[in-house]
């Protein structure tokens, strides 16, 4: 049975950093594109950045871009979303999420209906 896990969540001041990292098991990452996901309360959950499987390529949603940096260590089998310059609207659950990459999928990548498998999810907190 493939589990995604996430990690690194927790409460932080605003403009303050975190890092989450997100590792399969009964997975191996390495053919895998992987996304993050955040759903505030209330709220529906949106798309905040993804990594095709070799690394090169990324996209990221406007409210991120410049503050999240999303990468992946294949030899680790983990991915990273380092987040910097939190805001509190940055505030939600973070899920991570993987799909088997092909060519041109980060076309697709910002909508969730795109993945396979996904994560239980970490809560980021930050506090102004």
């Amino acid at each position: 049975q493939v589990q995604l896990v996430e990690s690194g969540g927790g409460l932080v001041q605003a403009g303050g950093s975190l890092r989450l990292s997100c590792a399969p098991s009964g997975l191996t990452f390495r053919r895998y594109a992987t996304g993050w996901f955040r759903q505030a309360p209330g709220k529906e959950r949106e798309f905040v950045a993804a990594i095709t499987w070799s690394g090169v390529d990324t996209k990221y949603a406007d409210s991120v871009k410049g503050r999240f940096t999303i990468s992946r260590d294949n030899a680790k089998n983990t991915v990273y979303l380092q987040m910097s310059s939190l805001k509190p609207e940055d505030t939600a659950v973070y899920y991570c999420a993987a799909d088997f990459d092909q060519p041109a999928w980060l076309v697709g990548a910002e909508r969730g209906i795109t993945y396979d498998y996904w994560g239980q999810g970490t809560q980021v907190t930050v506090s102004s």
